[in-house]
């Protein structure tokens, strides 16, 4: 569900940011009262998108901090786990440098 929603936005983005383009290939071509009207719909298009990014940006670092209070918590709980983890993660990083 959540790729689906990442997907939807990534497309809403890509449309958005052709509409503003397109608008603002058609302020440069009109005059006057026309192209102050297509100036101002792109600014709202330009405004909406970055609203909704910033929405983005807020449930990812929401997220984060959940992660990271998560990690903390199982960490306090089971140190010598966290310990042994650590170590053969860094073991079988270890392992793939030296294969180059």
């Amino acid at each position: 569900m959540e790729n689906t929603s990442k997907d939807k936005l990534i497309t809403d983005m890509k449309v958005v940011l052709a509409d503003v383009e397109d608008l603002l290939k058609a302020a440069t071509a009109a005059t006057g009262e026309t192209a102050a009207a297509l100036r101002e719909k792109a600014a709202a298009k330009l405004k909406l998108a970055t609203e909704k990014l910033s929405g983005l940006q807020e449930a990812a670092l929401l997220k984060g901090k959940e992660a990271a209070k998560a990690t903390d918590e199982y960490v306090h709980t089971h140190p010598w786990k966290a310990v042994g983890i650590a170590a053969a993660a860094g073991f079988l990083i270890g392992l793939l440098v030296n294969r180059r």
